[in-house]
């Protein structure tokens, strides 16, 4: 099974993971502590049961460009 996170990039620069199907949500300042950040959280939210065999996470960049 793999578990798959939506990644934002916040205006400050940091970054908020959301679980797809999962109330699962945490963030951080840079993408290595949101790795660890990720991980430590489906831990937590599958503690007393099987654990994803992978993590995806999946960055979503949202631009708006003006039309001159």
């Amino acid at each position: 099974m793999e578990i798959v996170f939506s990644i934002t990039q916040e205006a400050d620069g940091g970054y908020v993971a959301e679980g797809l199907g999962y109330d699962i949500v945490t963030e951080a300042n840079d993408w290595e502590s949101l790795r660890e950040n990720v991980t430590e959280a489906v831990s937590a939210y599958f503690f007393d049961q099987p654990k994803p065999s992978s993590i995806r996470l999946h960055l979503v960049r949202d631009e708006v460009l003006a039309v001159a």
